[in-house]
């Protein structure tokens, strides 16, 4: 029921069902206080009727939105920081909501994932209207693409886990756009030229975490499998 709510360990049990088996408790304080930020919220917007999927699609139009915002001169790239961190906390408290209130669906999953995949696809659109490179911000979306593309076909083949939580997940992108965004903005307001080069920094950054977080899974996939073959 909606009214029932789930207390804390509750939640964390049955939060961790639905990511792998990764225990909330036992992560590390900040991302802890985080989720249990979005557990406060999710159960509140439950009390209110609102499901989970209107909060999924505010979370995309929320990305939709910083790409439209990043070119104003001055503030753009604050702006777009902005509408990323309340995108990130959508992204969190979606599932919360559904979590709180009891209704988690195979479907409202794959909303979620798909709404991750176009939210970050807006971010890199931003980078690349900042001045990054456009090969360098395709080979951020692929790699992050594949990432997430690996688990799913590893958990598809048996492996019943996340396999390992890499330096190239979805909170490492979310820290990476909104630093990136952040830090062009203070570099714009010294001189504009250096906006493009501090953006294309942060698309390097994002790279090279994804790579190695690439090849991190992929390594725990094959262990994975193997053992499970």
């Amino acid at each position: 029921m909606v009214g029932t709510r789930l207390n804390w360990d509750q939640y964390a049990t049955a939060w961790a069902r639905l990511h792998g088996g990764f225990d909330p408790r036992v992560a590390a304080p900040v991302v802890r206080a985080w989720l249990r930020f979005a557990y406060h919220v999710g159960y509140i917007l439950g009390r209110l009727r609102i499901g989970p999927t209107p909060v999924t699609v505010v979370g995309v139009l929320l990305c939709l939105c910083v790409p439209l915002l990043v070119g104003r001169a001055g503030d753009g790239p604050f702006l777009g920081a902005l509408f990323v961190l309340l995108a990130a906390v959508a992204d969190s408290v979606d599932g919360a909501v559904a979590v709180a209130t009891h209704r988690t669906t195979r479907l409202g999953y794959v909303y979620d994932s798909v709404a991750d995949r176009l939210g970050e696809a807006a971010w890199l659109t931003a980078f690349w209207l900042l001045g990054a490179p456009g090969a360098l911000v395709a080979a951020a979306g692929g790699l992050s693409w594949l990432h997430e593309y690996v688990r799913a076909r590893a958990v598809s083949a048996g492996m019943r886990e996340i396999g390992a939580v890499t330096v190239g997940e979805r909170p490492t992108r979310v820290c990476v756009a909104l630093v990136g965004l952040v830090v062009a903005g203070l570099t714009g307001l010294i001189d504009t030229d250096l906006t493009s080069g501090t953006i294309t920094m942060a698309t390097t950054v994002w790279v090279l975490l994804a790579g190695f977080g690439l090849g991190q899974l992929l390594s725990a996939v094959r262990r994975a499998l193997v053992d499970a073959g």
